[in-house]
């Protein structure tokens, strides 16, 4: 085997000095605290064919113990992979840590689906003694000890949890350390997308009674109002009106600048999205379709308009201490407790979005005009997520047919009566139209 260094593990974070605006990295004063900041390791291996050394350093992990397995695997890499004993626990290691086209939330996700639930009941079994009989059985484990938890785990999550272990294997088929992959093969329940509802006074009376909610939920305008001229003097009331009207996700509002806002013009310009790890970090959004211009109501323009005049040199559109960016988790916290202090209905941050795109279409907009107001790649996806119609926008949609109808059957000479179904009123679905000659 070739002689290597054995390389180092070190901690370090994204947090910026305030008074030169550098990353502090390794120097970080709270590198000390626990969870604060991610494990990374750097391993001199031989001299490639070039005779150059290759320096190799991997990061991103959760612990110190992961970071160190990581670089285990990497110091025994002459070995031959076909036969080496690794473990499922290494190999997602040193998968995650060489990702390096993953968005931070998307990392965070798996590095939480890795720990809670892949390297419990995987961890210590060798890569390449692993089977779909095996596979399954973990999962079938997991799925009888999600049936009694308090908070099951949606067919979401799980179908989240195995296409994470699919993805690593075939990492682990592209290295050689094993010829398929089993996860390919496991059944597990369906995942269907949760479609949203709306809060309407039979489902807020059943809340009330038995705390019974959906899984997805928006607001009527009434509601949405109720809320907004509730919190009409919290800091953060013009962040949450511009979610509101336009849909923009938690992150795209946190992170909007004013250089993306044309006051003169009546647009705003989605370009980026601000998540939390290691402090901030900015990212490009998820598409392209995501990049998007959004068209500003008058109303909103004038709010934006005042809050510019009372922060001239802030950078961020959204802000607090003197120019900060507001942190994501604290917009979502701060969001909740206003909700209950309203007496509201509960709702998450992000139904915000789902929320605007119903009142869109209930204001009489094109689907396709809602698919660009949220940045849709697809209508598709715009059509099965967001258009939970509001009854009185279904009650419009009926009584607008009938009166084309009825104005039909006038121009060709005949009218239209209401037919009664025995024991049903007048304005119930239920009543028939026909017509009779005049």
């Amino acid at each position: 085997m070739t002689k290597r260094s054995g390389g180092r593990v070190f901690k370090r974070c994204g947090c910026v000095n305030p008074d030169d605006g550098r990353r502090w990295g390794l120097r970080c004063p709270r590198l000390g605290e626990r969870g604060h900041g991610r494990w990374y390791f750097a391993v001199e291996l031989a001299a490639g064919r070039d005779g150059g050394r290759r320096r190799v350093q991997r990061g991103g992990f959760a612990s110190r113990a992961a970071a160190e397995r990581a670089r285990g695997f990497w110091l025994g890499d002459d070995v031959d992979p076909g036969r080496a004993l690794v473990t499922i626990g290494q190999w997602l290691d040193v998968w995650l840590a060489t990702r390096n086209t993953l968005r931070p939330s998307t990392r965070q996700l798996y590095e939480q689906l890795i720990r809670d639930y892949l390297q419990p009941r995987l961890g210590g079994l060798a890569v390449s003694e692993l089977t779909i009989g095996k596979v399954q059985a973990a999962f079938t484990a997991l799925l009888r000890a999600n049936a009694v938890r308090p908070r099951p785990l949606s067919p979401t999550t799980l179908q989240r949890i195995r296409e994470v272990l699919r993805a690593a294997l075939n990492g682990a088929i592209r290295r050689g350390l094993i010829t398929h992959n089993p996860a390919r093969w496991v059944e597990l329940p369906s995942a269907r997308r949760p479609r949203a509802v709306v809060w309407t006074e039979g489902r807020v009376e059943l809340w009330r009674r038995t705390g019974e909610r959906p899984a997805v939920a928006v607001w009527t305008a009434e509601q949405t109002a109720r809320f907004l001229e509730q919190v009409r003097d919290h800091q953060l009331y013009p962040l949450y009106h511009v979610a509101a009207l336009l849909g923009l996700r938690r992150g795209e509002a946190v992170g909007l600048r004013w250089c993306d806002v044309d006051l003169a013009n009546r647009t705003l310009s989605v370009v980026r999205q601000l998540v939390e790890r290691d402090g901030r970090g900015v990212c490009l959004p998820k598409t392209d379709a995501s990049c998007r211009t959004v068209a500003l109501d008058r109303g909103t323009t004038a709010l934006l308009r005042r809050l510019a005049w009372q922060d001239l040199a802030g950078e961020w559109v959204f802000s607090h201490d003197g120019g900060r960016s507001w942190s994501p988790s604290y917009v979502s916290r701060t969001f909740r407790a206003l909700v209950d202090e309203a007496g509201l209905p509960p709702i998450r941050f992000h139904d915000l979005r789902h929320g605007a795109a119903t009142l869109s279409l209930a204001a009489g907009n094109e689907l396709r005009v809602v698919q660009a107001l949220l940045g849709h790649s697809s209508i598709v996806l715009t059509a099965d997520t967001y258009t939970s119609v509001l009854p009185c926008l279904a009650q419009q949609a009926a009584d607008a047919t009938a009166a084309l109808v009825r104005r039909a059957g006038y121009q060709r000479g005949a009218k239209i009566h209401k037919v009664m179904v025995p024991g049903q009123r007048s304005g119930s679905p239920q009543a028939r139209l026909v017509t009779a000659s005049h």
